[in-house]
């Protein structure tokens, strides 16, 4: 594969990523102004072989979203409604354990539960709908709630985020879900969701998982109005806690989709699969700290997320059932994907199908 790297312009970027050494924000920033895609594709993958070779992780999961109804309604958002708006909805302990419930029969190793911040729901009825998950589905993982929930529920109470985190920890909850980071600059979450956390605040929150011994995920929104720039930087402050702390499992990019939103018609456009196989690349040739990149295909498409496990990912998320937050703002994917369609498709781009739970720990794997 020389020849991707005959004009000179990545040969050191190559060097380093050979080397194992660490890449720069000025490193980051090359292969972002770079239209070799096809060699950052390569360096990525390079990484992806030496960390999990050949095998692809995907997870049987359900997710279930409790409440649409949010004091933020922040202007990214297609899903937050207020509460008296035409389909808000707040679904009761009993729907939502009935949800949980579903999942014995299809052997759902992990439910996924995140929604809005609705002011009338307290930490009683969090913990209680944890006590009541964990009952219905006792060998799922719960990785539910965002920091920017976590975050809500301290501030609502007057209570530290630890003392919340140990308070569901008890109930029942595993992980946390890396929702909520979109990009870490205050300039521009001022502009898209200007109630929000900050990213500071939201790093804070995932520190404090990851020091009681919740491993959590890590996200980045891109194709909006951030700069390049903005997004290494997010980049770089996961991978310091990263360094700080080893309690991310993995990390996902999540292209903006402005349908439904209150910057729809900012004259935004939505981002191409070359840009999105770029950032996942350079994803995975940042993050050189974090084990595993996720292709997230409600929002990619199977099609495209396939592709991606030639560009540094090594894991399709999962057969997902029920999502709404991407769907509402104009995502065009299944809602749902059968097990074995995302193996067959594992199979086709000649990698190594992996069932993994939440902390990827292997429950099948096989050619």
């Amino acid at each position: 594969m020389d020849y991707l790297f005959a004009d000179g312009e990545l040969a050191d970027i190559k060097e380093k990523v050979l080397a194992g050494e660490r890449l720069s924000k000025e490193d980051g920033l090359r292969l972002y102004r770079s239209n070799n895609l096809l060699a950052i594709g390569y360096l990525a993958d390079i990484v992806r072989k030496r960390k999990n070779g050949d095998k692809t992780y995907f997870i049987v999961n359900r997710h279930i979203n409790h409440t649409n109804v949010c004091e933020n309604l922040c202007k990214l958002c297609a899903f937050g409604r207020k509460a008296d708006a035409p389909g808000a909805f707040t679904l009761t302990l009993d729907e939502v354990e009935a949800k949980a419930k579903e999942c014995n029969g299809l052997k759902v190793s992990e439910i996924h539960i995140v929604g809005g911040l609705n002011p009338e729901l307290k930490l009683d009825y969090y913990v209680e709908m944890l006590k009541r998950v964990r009952r219905a589905a006792p060998g799922a993982v719960i990785q539910s709630f965002t920091a920017v929930e976590i975050d809500y529920l301290a501030r609502t109470h007057n209570i530290p985020v630890r003392d919340v985190l140990l308070e569901l920890q008890r109930a029942g909850l595993d992980s946390l879900p890396g929702g909520g980071a979109e990009i870490f600059s205050q300039r521009v979450r001022d502009k898209i969701c200007e109630k929000k956390i900050s990213g500071q605040r939201w790093l804070e929150v995932h520190e404090v998982a990851h020091s009681i011994g919740m491993r959590t995920n890590a996200t980045m929104l891109y194709g909006h109005i951030e700069t390049i720039e903005e997004r290494i930087d997010h980049l770089i402050q996961l991978r310091e806690l990263q360094d700080r702390t080893g309690g991310f499992l993995t990390f996902i990019t999540f292209p903006f989709h402005s349908k439904n939103t209150a910057m729809e018609n900012w004259e935004l456009t939505n981002t191409t699969g070359y840009e999105d196989l770029k950032t996942l690349a350079i994803s995975r040739l940042m993050l050189d700290n974090f084990d595993h990149i996720k292709a997230f295909w409600i929002m990619l498409g199977p099609k495209l997320s396939q592709i991606s496990l030639s560009f540094g990912v090594d894991d399709l998320d999962g057969t997902v059932v029920e999502e709404k937050i991407m769907h509402d703002a104009g995502a065009e994917t299944a809602q749902f994907m059968a097990k074995n369609k995302l193996i067959n498709l594992i199979k086709a781009a000649g990698k190594c199908p992996v069932e993994r739970d939440t902390l990827y720990n292997v429950l099948w794997e096989g050619f």
